[in-house]
């Protein structure tokens, strides 16, 4: 790739468009620019990885047992052990990724598993978000951790990036996808990988067999501004970007447990029955999908 064309790439989207380009991203990144959530802020601090997504895993039914002073951080400590356990499961998808690749975290929230990918790979990682201050706050424990030189957060917007062409071994949406549309989400992440190049994506979805979404799946689109896909529409839009799944694993049953758990925690917002509840009755899965791109 010549140098004019790098340079072009790094120029889409970011020199004639603003990053927020509709009242509904504007929205989005109002919310998230003003989140302040314990059950991710208490749970970011039992390591320093903050993550913005949900667990999977049985859960230790002991720390239900613990002294009523010590109860409260051993569940949070216990959550945040399966949130990890979540993104570790994400990372185990991505393939073959030596030192030398670049990876990309569509939607990169506090950091978390951008700073996990970098210390299992040894890799450059980028995220990108359109919270301001997801940028700011990563970028800080990005100095903290002494590792800013490796992985980098920037106020993009993941559906026009301008990064090079070709230039990713491995991307991933970790809870990101239900706030864009994702046809233009994989024609970017297509034009961003190289030929080979492995996608992991985690998501909620709601099902097409129960036709639409039900009170639930809408509860949970209200709560977090959302606009959950169904399960199909992932598919569809792969395939039209030149995406062939490597891997679809459903892990409805072994997010449960992670609710139930949240449920009886000191940092439970009211959102949790909706889940339970959507889960339960089958009108909502949570998604595991590794797909390589296999494009020219």
């Amino acid at each position: 790739m010549t140098a004019t064309r790098r340079a072009a790439d790094r120029a889409v989207g970011q020199a004639n468009q603003p990053v927020l380009r509709s009242a509904y991203q504007r929205s989005v990144a109002a919310y998230w620019d003003s989140e302040r959530d314990p059950v991710n802020i208490r749970l970011g601090e039992v390591d320093g990885l903050y993550h913005h997504h949900y667990g999977i895993g049985d859960y230790d039914a002991a720390v239900l047992e613990e002294p009523a002073g010590s109860r409260g951080d051993a569940i949070i400590a216990e959550m945040h052990r399966l949130e990890t356990a979540q993104a570790d499961l994400l990372l185990d998808h991505l393939g073959h990724i030596e030192p030398g690749h670049r990876l990309l975290d569509g939607g990169s929230g506090r950091g978390g598993t951008s700073f996990m990918a970098s210390q299992r790979f040894g890799c450059q990682v980028d995220g990108v978000t359109i919270s301001e201050a997801q940028v700011e706050f990563a970028n800080a424990q990005a100095r903290q951790r002494g590792v800013a030189d490796q992985v980098r957060f920037h106020f993009r917007n993941m559906l026009d990036t301008g990064f090079d062409t070709g230039s990713r071994q491995g991307i991933w949406t970790n809870e990101t996808t239900m706030y864009v549309d994702l046809h233009q989400l994989f024609s970017e992440f297509a034009r961003l990988l190289s030929y080979g190049g492995r996608y992991v994506c985690i998501t909620g979805c709601y099902s097409d067999v129960t036709g639409g979404r039900s009170k639930a799946v809408s509860q949970i689109d209200q709560h977090y501004t959302c606009d959950i896909h169904p399960r199909s529409a992932y598919f569809k839009a792969l395939a039209a970007s030149n995406f062939v799944p490597i891997n679809v694993t459903d892990l409805t049953t072994q997010t449960i447990p992670y609710w139930e758990l949240r449920a009886r925690s000191s940092v439970a917002t009211g959102i949790e029955e909706s889940f339970l509840t959507a889960y339960r009755e089958g009108s909502f899965h949570y998604l595991l999908i590794a797909a390589d791109y296999v494009g020219l």
